[in-house]
């Protein structure tokens, strides 16, 4: 059960929380920036310094 220890993890782009490799992101690794669908949709409303957009 310790195996996820070793898998390579990210910080997420929306909320800065890190998350670990998972095997449906096996082939696109390197373009995932977010841990959930939920960060993914809110990056819409977050502009680069962070703060929502009006």
């Amino acid at each position: 059960m310790g195996a996820n220890r070793d898998l390579p993890t990210k910080v997420c782009a929306v909320c800065g929380r890190e998350f670990s490799w998972r095997k449906k992101w096996e082939k696109v690794w390197d373009e995932v920036k977010y841990c959930s669908d939920r960060c993914r949709k809110t990056r819409q409303t977050v502009n680069d310094s962070g703060n929502v957009k009006s």
